[in-house]
């Protein structure tokens, strides 16, 4: 038997599609076959030299299958079988280091990848951008059966992600449930989800910050909760800055979540805030440029800023139970994918960089 996949051959270059045997399933793994990977704003990163990766390499990291072949025993272990539709998770934490030992194995200081694996190596086929995947179990996580794998793979990567800079937070001690105001910088794939759980978490005006013009990401946002989208191109950055610093009689928004990726969006996040206010960063993931901030900012305000950039199992699952408490979104996120097969990978990769996709899925 044979899969596709799509390598990776180095920066702005066309992927390859190529056919590899299906090798045997090593021990402690399991093979999947393809439903939905998704292609990560990383995986754009990646393709523009902001992120490095070897080539030629399959990239990808967001895949959801079905899982096709395992030791039987061994599945038993993690509650999995044959059948089952599975979340692949990328990241394997050593268990040892300072992080992991105090329960944050998301910020693993010795992390490694669960797609690191040679392509000329069997079983060849660890990334996202392949027909069949090959994952250990222990980073498999089973998706109940009551969701539809599809609706599961929108979000793969994009809901853990924000679920969990959420999770540092409330460690931290911020209460969602006490604001009044917030603001998602970015309307891709993790600032729309964010907009949706921080809308569910009971956070009752939320606004949404957009640099493009894409009247189609506008309207899903306002769809998702968000009481209004400021544009930074068609109000200019001072305009929208002045807007939100309004809020809470002119203090400003309780909390912003930054989503956009953009090093100058910090600069307003911190610029909107109000004294005592939240910053949640999880979307600064590339060597994307420096910017000057004015510190006295953080002082004078007392800002309360939590970086946030791996997550770990309990946020996938998180992140389904989250799924399945609110179905009323279902039908919202299963229109937000643009599907492609693999041998369409050069056609998703223009059309992911462009912005026209929301979510773009390799099916």
């Amino acid at each position: 038997m044979k899969a596709k996949a799509a390598v990776f051959m180095g920066i702005d270059r066309e992927f390859e599609v190529r056919e590899f045997e299906v090798a045997q399933t090593p021990r402690g793994y399991g093979r999947s076959k393809l439903i939905a990977s998704g292609i990560c704003g990383t995986d754009i990163h990646i393709h523009r030299g902001k992120l490095d990766a070897p080539t030629p390499s399959i990239i990808g990291h967001e895949f959801v299958g079905r899982l096709e072949d395992l030791d039987t025993e061994e599945g038993q272990a993690y509650g999995l079988k044959a059948g089952d539709a599975v979340i692949a998770d990328i990241a394997v934490p050593c268990g040892d280091c300072l992080l992991c030992r105090s329960g944050d194995d998301a910020n693993c200081a010795n992390m490694k990848v669960t797609n690191g694996g040679s392509i000329e190596e069997a079983p060849y086929l660890y990334g996202g951008y392949t027909e069949v995947n090959f994952t250990p179990l222990a980073n498999l996580v089973r998706i109940p059966d009551e969701l539809n794998p599809v609706v599961a793979a929108t979000f793969a990567c994009p809901g853990p992600t924000a679920i969990h800079a959420c999770r540092l937070a409330e460690q931290a001690g911020v209460r969602f449930a006490g604001m009044g105001t917030a603001v998602v910088q970015g309307l891709g794939p993790v600032g729309c989800f964010a907009l949706a759980y921080l809308k569910k978490a009971g956070i009752e005006n939320i606004y949404a910050i957009t640099a493009g013009d894409n009247s189609k990401r506008e309207e899903l946002a306002m769809e998702l909760g968000a009481k209004r989208v400021f544009n930074l191109h068609r109000e200019g950055t001072e305009a929208v800055t002045a807007a939100l610093q309004k809020e809470n009689s002119g203090l400003g928004v309780d909390l912003c979540f930054e989503a956009s990726g953009a090093p100058q969006a910090v600069v307003q996040g911190m610029d909107v805030l109000r004294n005592r206010g939240v910053y949640l960063v999880p979307g600064q993931y590339s060597a994307s440029g420096g910017i000057t901030i004015q510190p006295q900012t953080i002082t004078f305000k007392a800002l309360h800023i939590i970086g946030s950039s791996q997550y770990s199992v309990i946020d996938v699952e998180q992140y389904l139970n989250f799924l399945i408490g609110n179905k009323d979104l279902h039908p919202l996120i299963d229109k937000m994918s643009s599907r492609y097969p693999i041998e369409r990978i050069n056609e998703a990769i223009a059309d992911a960089k462009s912005g026209s996709n929301i979510k773009t899925l390799l099916v």
